[in-house]
């Protein structure tokens, strides 16, 4: 009898040890997927200049490169986040990364704007298949808890940090093997992680409720989404009363009103409006708007700073980025220790404080005279509360949310972040701007630093807004989400 115990005993250990394995290979996996996800949102940004004087581009219109990605990415994360829960997290998992080594390569092969844009723009939707699907994976394969929080805060390093690696890389590509070389970089990397998923990511389970995908809702909100994304991209560039800006922001606001109609009398609606009875959701929303909004733009002004005001070049800028992104990093891991010693509503309040501290401190470094050592100790303060946050928020945002709807309500939240960006970008390069009409030369510098530097201070602004937004959530035990068989047996309540 000893022995067939120690041997049972031994095998349950031995399943434990694989089972533990797994999983490390699957985060390991999302945490590359995401790292590529983050990486695209700014990995062009140095690049934007050889990419303008190789396919012709004249200056004002080279940021539709980034904004093709912003705009199309934030369009359709509802939509990737329904697909998710129905048609399976891994599936669209794998489809997402397939879709971007896909245009990642034919933007590389790019010989002209067209092509380039349109790359871009596929590249945006397969990042709004692909971000959903991550944290919807991440949220029902590890427990809520010490295990999902460790999981976020490995899945949030690689996010967090790849805002900021992103220019890194950027830099280094383009300096040492052109501008083709920021697209190609996603191929091998994109196919790899799709590779591996099928064989270490578990199999989506077998659907046994059948629910409709809400098309009505899923077109009105995607149409909606894009639009008013395009329109608070385009409109500092374009100008705000310009005809298709206009019409863009009408349309959007026509289409999400449908919207609203369509999911109120739908019976299985896309978004569920009952979702927003849990705070940790709406507060989650609300702090990624707020996220993107101030941490997420400092890069692009960051850039600015280096390569307009100092003159620096694609390297040296990238490079400029590198200890943001150690910072980013470090904190991101302590934003998983706090929360779960001291709780997720006080580590966001800690991140945010920390965030907005480091930011005012930041904006001494934004001087047309001044060089990168002023701007060290910032980067670094502002980094680690920009880590802290990120790793809070998304805990947040999952906490109470039943398994089957994890994508959906990662889409929500995944919007805001989006949209936060959107918004925080259009109205803070209108900011910076207004001080340099009319400037030319040293005094062009001057002016664009001052324009950063005031930008960078309302950003720490905002991310006392966030602190503000933080404090509405209640103290105490987080709200138990529903679970599967719950969910399945109560149809009527949807």
């Amino acid at each position: 009898m000893s022995s067939s115990l120690k041997s049972s005993t031994s095998s349950t250990s031995s399943t434990a040890s694989a089972s533990s394995m797994a999983s490390r290979w699957t985060l390991a996996l999302l945490a590359l997927a995401q790292l590529l996800y983050a990486l695209d949102l700014n990995i062009v940004f140095v690049a934007l200049p050889e990419i303008g004087r190789d396919l012709g581009f004249p200056g004002q219109t080279q940021q539709l490169v980034v904004s093709a990605y912003v705009v199309f990415a934030g369009g359709f994360l509802l939509f990737g986040g329904r697909a998710a829960d129905l048609l399976g997290r891994r599936r669209m998992f794998v489809l997402a990364l397939w879709l971007y080594a896909a245009s990642s390569l034919a933007g590389g092969l790019a010989t002209g704007p067209g092509v380039i844009i349109a790359a871009r723009a596929v590249q945006g939707i397969a990042g709004a298949l692909l971000l959903p699907s991550t944290l919807s994976l991440i949220n029902t394969l590890f427990e809520e808890g010490p295990r999902r929080n460790r999981a976020l805060a490995v899945w949030g390093g690689a996010g967090a940090s790849g805002l900021t690696i992103g220019a890194l890389l950027g830099g280094v590509l383009t300096e040492n093997f052109g501008w083709h070389a920021v697209f190609y970089v996603n191929v091998p990397l994109g196919a790899a992680i799709a590779l591996g998923a099928l064989f270490v990511v578990p199999r989506d389970p077998a659907r046994t409720v059948r629910r409709g995908f809400d098309l009505p809702g899923s077109l009105s909100v995607t149409g909606g989404a894009t639009l008013l994304v395009f329109a608070l991209v385009e409109g500092p560039e374009r100008g705000w009363g310009d005809g298709l800006v206009v019409c863009a922001l009408v349309v959007a606001a026509l289409l999400l009103a449908l919207f609203t109609v369509v999911e109120g009398r739908s019976a299985d609606p896309l978004m569920p409006f009952r979702l927003f009875r849990n705070r940790h959701l709406t507060v989650g929303m609300a702090v990624t708007f707020l996220y993107m909004a101030t941490f997420g733009v400092l890069p692009y002004f960051l850039t600015v700073l280096m390569q307009t005001v100092h003159g620096y070049g694609a390297l040296r800028t990238g490079l400029g980025f590198l200890l943001p992104s150690v910072a980013i990093a470090a904190g991101t891991q302590l934003g998983e220790r706090f929360a779960g010693r001291i709780g997720t509503r006080t580590t966001l309040v800690t991140g945010f404080v920390t965030g907005a501290i480091g930011t005012a401190v930041l904006a001494l470094g934004f001087d047309a005279d001044a060089g990168y050592r002023l701007l060290v100790p910032g980067l670094v303060v502002s980094g680690v509360g920009q880590g802290i946050v990120w790793t809070a928020m998304w805990i947040v945002a999952a906490t109470g949310t039943a398994p089957q709807e994890q994508g959906v309500a990662n889409g929500i939240a995944s919007t805001a972040l989006n949209i936060g960006n959107a918004i925080g970008l259009a109205v803070f390069t209108v900011v910076a701007d207004l001080g340099t009409e009319g400037r030319t030369g040293g005094a062009l510098r001057a002016a664009t630093a001052d324009g950063g530097a005031l930008v960078v201070l309302l950003t720490a602004v905002g991310m006392v807004a966030g602190l503000l937004a933080t404090l509405t959530l209640r103290r105490g035990p987080a709200p138990a989400a529903a679970s599967v068989a719950e969910y399945e047996k109560a149809p009527a309540a949807r």
